[in-house]
């Protein structure tokens, strides 16, 4: 079977704010090779994710960190298939040269799709499934990308590429580097539900009565954590950029208090405001500024999970600097995480949020786009704001 595939890629590095000059829209058809064991995927929703910015930079630190963190190269920057390395392996010459396994000319991203045809004895035409696809409206998923299944039932097929996503894992066992096989060519993407459950409930580590602080709080991990803290027991505040978000967290949510963050000249004093006895907790999204102002109103044994820093993706001079003697001396403890770390956890976060998500004890807050040809705007507009909650494409129907 063949299809003609419009997909998104990258024009150039990008190094600041994006915008959608950065990248162009293309055409080209798609057919998997027979007997390859290949699947074609109709993409019907795409999860938008910032970090997705710091892998298209000229250079980053994170990019040789782990697959997942991988540079984007753009597209005439890509060498073509198949590469041909000092000891004839072809696709591992391919995994030196950019560490990524996915197709070329195409922006990966967790998303949820329609089976169109298929290699694979275990998937059949018109399966849904949820796992690593594109920029793109079908996806070629090449042999040992696990697709998973979907049974949306009782929930909306968006909630699995939003907030119940599977973890997509990418495994090729390479005899000539079995032993680091598993470390540096596993590619774990997934969604924001297990990163907000993760980072929560095993990097803070919640008690009953203590003081949350969740900066970005409308964001598509924000807004979770936020419900989290509140199932716990917990006291919480969060901050975001408008009077609308601001009242969505205080209201829809149910979170204890809310303020805009563009109208506060002084965080630090701001914080003091609202956590009069202090912070226990502070799940980080933002970094600098907002970094140091928490630690500077944590309690003794406050825990922060850093979980992403979204205001210092578009300016290398932001830097947090956190007082330090702070940290020392209230014996503060600051954990990044990522939630390929968690895969072992993510049963018994399913099980639960899909529960809360029934009974309406928790809301997936999703902010949806339509259309291939919107996903550079979509993406640019995570850095202005303009999302309220989980960033998403719905790049096809699902017919039938």
């Amino acid at each position: 079977m063949e299809v003609v595939n419009k997909y998104v890629s990258l024009k150039h590095h990008v190094d600041g704010y994006p915008s959608e000059s950065d990248f162009e829209l293309s055409t080209t058809p798609l057919q998997p090779a027979p007997g390859s064991g290949e699947v074609i995927v109709k993409n019907l929703y795409l999860s938008i994710d910032p970090y997705q910015l710091d892998r298209m930079k000229r250079y980053s630190s994170s990019h040789t960190t782990c697959p997942a963190a991988a540079q984007i190269e753009p597209e005439q920057a890509r060498v073509a298939w198949p590469l041909t390395s000092r000891s004839g392996n072809a696709f591992v010459a391919w995994s030196q040269l950019t560490t990524s396994l996915f197709l070329l000319q195409r922006i990966d991203a967790y998303g949820v799709g329609k089976v169109v045809a298929s290699g694979r004895a275990e998937l059949e035409e018109g399966d849904v499934v949820a796992g690593l696809l594109g920029w793109e409206q079908y996806t070629v998923v090449r042999p040992g990308t696990v697709l998973m299944k979907v049974d949306a039932k009782d929930l909306p097929l968006s909630c699995y590429a939003s907030v119940l996503g599977e973890y997509s894992l990418h495994l090729h066992q390479i005899k000539e580097h079995k032993k680091d096989a598993p470390k540096f060519l596993m590619t774990a993407t997934g969604t924001s539900g297990l990163t907000a459950f993760a980072g929560f409930y095993d990097v803070c580590k919640p008690k009953k009565g203590e003081k949350v602080f969740v900066s970005a709080a409308s964001g598509s991990v924000g807004s979770l954590v936020g419900q989290y803290a509140k199932l716990s027991g917990c006291y919480v505040v969060g901050c975001a950029g408008s009077k609308q978000k601001v009242d969505l967290l205080k209201g829809k949510l149910g979170f204890d208090d809310a303020f805009n963050y563009k109208e506060e000249a002084d965080l630090k004093s701001a914080l003091r405001r609202y956590f009069p006895e202090g912070i226990d907790i502070y799940f980080d999204n933002v970094g600098a500024a907002m970094l140091e102002a928490a630690v500077a109103n944590m309690n003794p044994f406050g825990r922060v999970a850093v979980c992403g820093a979204i205001s210092e993706y578009t300016n290398a001079g932001k830097r947090a600097a956190p007082d330090l003697m702070d940290v020392i001396y209230k014996r503060i403890t600051l954990r990044g995480f990522l939630a390929l770390d968690y895969l072992h956890l993510h049963e018994q976060f399913s099980a639960a949020t899909s529960d809360h998500l029934r009974r309406g004890r928790m809301t997936s807050l999703e902010d949806v786009s339509v259309g291939i040809e919107s996903l550079p705007t979509a993406f640019v507009g995570l850095f202005r704001g303009d999302n309220v909650g989980k960033k998403l494409v719905r790049v096809g129907e699902l017919e039938g």
